[in-house]
């Protein structure tokens, strides 16, 4: 096992299931002190309880930004932010559901944004923030409505705060579909796969590799990248 990490603390906020999870268990297992967040502290301390490693939970509802600083308030200070968090939704015009519009928006662009604002004068000198988008935004589909314009929003926040906060990095991942998730991995995506110059899906594995490289990489600040093994080129 690496320790490359060893001495860093990092935060990840929706660590509890998916692609948050392998986050937190890849940063752990190369000797991060690592929080993640749940939803509820059932949830929390069920993943911290699987995970292991020294790892410690914490509850955090991003959809209610005003209890937001409250929630982290016994966090100190972090080397590495990751804001995996999100929220599946199909909101067609036709039966349009303002109100879980209203809590993706909220969840995605405020509370993304008001865990940055929240922890900025706890981010170390050598803090990086990694933020996730998805491909929804390039690719909609019907029902996307919502979903693309917080993934596009995504990709105004990771440039108003990496200027807003430099010299401290902000950097985004935007997923396409993930073969082997927890999501996908039941459905048939033939259709997506034979769009993808890569030929097959990208992984798990991939995801957490993307989040790492825009965590350790100096020289990398301002981008949104696109993980979808090329398939916004056909």
């Amino acid at each position: 096992m690496s320790l490359a990490r060893e001495g860093r603390t990092a935060l990840v906020v929706g660590g509890t299931q998916g692609i948050g999870k392998e986050i937190v268990r890849d940063l752990a297992a190369q000797g991060s002190q690592v929080i993640l967040t749940g939803r509820t502290p059932a949830s929390a301390a069920a993943a911290v309880e699987e995970i292991g490693m020294g790892v410690t939970g914490l509850a955090l509802d991003l959809s209610e930004p005003e209890t937001i600083a409250e929630a982290l308030s016994s966090v100190g200070t972090i080397d590495d932010l990751v804001i995996a968090a999100i929220e599946r939704d199909m909101n067609t015009l036709d039966h349009y559901d303002v109100r879980a519009a209203v809590r993706l928006v909220t969840l995605k662009l405020v509370g993304y944004t008001e865990v940055v604002h929240t922890l900025r004068s706890r981010l170390s000198d050598r803090a990086s923030i990694v933020l996730f988008g998805g491909l929804a935004l390039e690719r909609p589909y019907p029902g996307s409505t919502t979903v693309s314009t917080v993934n596009g929003g995504v990709v105004g926040i990771v440039h108003s705060l990496a200027t807003e906060l430099a010299p401290v990095r902000v950097n985004a991942v935007h997923p396409g579909i993930i073969g082997d998730s927890p999501y996908w991995d039941s459905k048939d995506n033939s259709h997506i796969v034979n769009r993808t110059p890569l030929g097959r899906l990208v992984t798990m594995a991939e995801i957490v590799d993307s989040v790492e490289f825009l965590l350790d990489n100096t020289g990398v600040n301002g981008v949104n990248l696109a993980m979808d093994g090329g398939w916004l080129l056909k």
